[in-house]
């Protein structure tokens, strides 16, 4: 799947502390969602379909 991400806004969980490095996501066209490093912002990011990350989601592995 390629999207541009060139006017993504990128975000943080507001769970993570403003120091602290961790993922980051934007949501991008036809229902995409853009998933990078913060630590690594010019760097590579994955691409999942809507029903891809809604399943992410609701796995097990996000329950815990």
């Amino acid at each position: 799947m390629t999207v541009d991400m060139s006017g993504a806004r990128w975000f943080k969980s507001t769970h993570s502390q403003p120091t602290q490095d961790c993922v980051e996501i934007a949501h991008l066209s036809a229902g995409a969602v853009g998933v990078r490093d913060s630590k690594n912002p010019a760097g590579p990011a994955l691409v999942f379909s809507a029903d891809q990350w809604d399943s992410f989601l609701a796995s097990e592995i996000w329950q815990r």
